[in-house]
């Protein structure tokens, strides 16, 4: 990942946005990360991943969950629900 300084910025404006287009890119203030730059199409690929991973984690926790379940009616209702995802 590319890291240009905030005056570096300031200083030139094609090179850094050309670079985030391409990658993401860490800008610094006083030698700290501070904020990254990237394409639309990558920020938006990240936040779709992200949402994939927490549905992910929410089915698993499900799972775990009626697994370990003693409700009357579990057993039904986790059949149900392997039948629909299957």
């Amino acid at each position: 990942m590319q890291q240009f300084s905030l005056t570096e910025i300031q200083n030139t404006d094609s090179e850094v946005l050309n670079q985030a287009a391409v990658e993401p890119v860490v800008l610094t203030a006083e030698s700290q990360p501070s904020y990254v730059i990237m394409s639309f199409v990558n920020y938006e690929q990240l936040i779709n991943r992200l949402a994939q991973l927490e549905d992910l984690v929410i089915g698993q926790q499900a799972q775990t969950a009626l697994s370990i379940s003693r409700m009357v009616g579990a057993e039904t209702f986790t059949a149900e629900l392997k039948r629909l995802l299957g």
